[in-house]
């Protein structure tokens, strides 16, 4: 139901855009985004998951992600041009290759046990969003030298090639907050209502180009996991404090690099028995 329901905002953005009405449309991609977020976590914990459910999220997906920000793009700032539909049909494209990559992966077995906590590329929903970043910039300062032709054009295929690429990003799960900080995030929280109320278009340009930020942070991540077969099993929280403390003893550190293990800690695997991410 909650997939259905991602699945006919995504449509209604469409139907936004072509009524001129901008905010609305980005509006339904946003909150068809967080829909997405949703179902999964919904049907495991009501035990309801199914093989038509996967299905569907999906073909879901590729209409509200690829084909519906296609659509109001083309339709508003790339419109009276074929190039700009071709632009369109790139980056729908690649919003369905991306999903078709991302089942594949579901089945591979070969995988090591870290890479659940990195997506392969920018996920459906984040890439949408980036792609309507310069329809936020529309509507939050009016027309610009980010509404031209080739801007636009340039920043969708700049998303789809995230989109379609082997970057690693942070996936929510390996996201964790220490307890000290929950106050502060809470604070966050209420401040990231509040834009929402009042300066909507502003908190989604902040929140795109924080994720934008986040991704060689997520790859310097990604590769000090991979290069430690013995801390593949940990969790993020653990890994970040692993990381810590070789930060803070430079011999610890060297010794790592040398291929060298500290008294009493597991042998690591030799890079050839390294599975392939």
């Amino acid at each position: 139901m909650v997939t259905i329901l991602a699945l006919c905002g995504g449509l209604s953005a469409v139907k936004f855009a072509l009524d001129n009405q901008l905010g609305l449309a980005v509006a339904m991609i946003a909150a068809t985004a967080i829909l997405d977020t949703l179902d999964g976590r919904l049907a495991r914990l009501l035990d309801a998951t199914s093989r038509m459910g996967a299905e569907l999220d999906s073909l879901a997906d590729a209409i509200s992600f690829g084909v519906a920000p296609a659509l109001v793009l083309y339709t508003t700032l790339l419109h009276g041009s074929s190039g700009g539909w071709i632009i369109a049909l790139v980056y729908a494209v690649s919003i369905v290759l991306r999903l078709a990559r991302f089942n594949a992966l579901l089945d591979d077995d070969t995988r090591p046990s870290y890479a659940r906590d990195y997506f392969v590329g920018v996920p459906a929903p984040a890439g949408a969003l980036t792609a309507l970043l310069p329809i936020a910039l529309v509507q939050q300062w009016g027309d610009g030298w980010w509404s031209s032709f080739y801007a636009v054009a340039g920043w969708m295929l700049f998303a789809a090639a995230l989109i379609v690429s082997t970057v690693p990003t942070l996936a929510m799960k390996s996201v964790s907050v220490p307890p000290q900080a929950a106050a502060g995030l809470l604070v966050l929280v209420a401040l990231a209502a509040a834009a929402l109320v009042t300066y909507p278009f502003t908190l989604l340009i902040v929140l795109v180009l924080l994720y934008l930020a986040h991704i060689p942070f997520a790859v310097r991540s990604q590769r000090w996991v991979a290069a430690r077969p013995e801390t593949w099993d940990y969790k993020p929280s653990e890994r970040r404090a692993e990381r810590r403390a070789t930060r803070r003893q430079p011999g610890r550190r060297s010794a790592a690099r040398l291929g060298l293990r500290r008294p009493g800690a597991p042998r690591s695997r030799r890079p050839t028995d390294i599975p392939a991410a």
